[in-house]
């Protein structure tokens, strides 16, 4: 049984599938979702090499995404929490995951592919080598 599941959200298109997917999963009543989004510090960015390619969507504002979390939250038919952080994506996620003994990790995935895969790297990939509980990865639909 599954007792409580992060949900790992970052205010793209994959979202909506993430959410989709995690409505799909038959769910006790006493499971906790919890949703989180990680921002991404503001020293990464200062950090960033010229070259490296940044990410396609605008940010969003820490009220636009608490707004949209909140809204996933209310169409929740279980207890869920809200859990926005700043830090490397992989590594917050893989820090939630643990601190709330989660059985299982909810996270989207971009479909890089290729060289955009290399460059920018895949926090799914690298969250689902590094956590300590099952990781379902959401593909972008088709």
């Amino acid at each position: 049984m599954l007792k409580t599941i992060l949900v790992a959200l970052d205010g793209s298109e994959i979202a909506e599938r993430v959410i989709e997917t995690l409505g799909d999963l038959v769910l006790s009543a006493n499971t906790k979702v919890v949703l989180c989004h990680v921002f991404p510090a503001p020293e990464a960015e200062i950090e960033l090499p010229a070259d490296r390619p940044h990410p396609d969507s605008p940010k969003l504002s820490y009220f636009q995404i608490e707004k949209q979390l909140q809204s996933y939250q209310e169409k929740l038919p279980v207890q869920s929490e809200l859990e926005l952080v700043t830090g490397e994506p992989a590594e917050e996620i893989i820090r939630l995951a643990n601190i709330y003994k989660a059985d299982l990790v909810v996270i989207g995935s971009r479909g890089l592919t290729g060289m955009k895969r290399i460059v920018q790297g895949s926090v799914s990939t690298q969250v689902m080598e590094e956590a300590h509980c099952s990781v379902l990865v959401v593909k972008p639909g088709k």
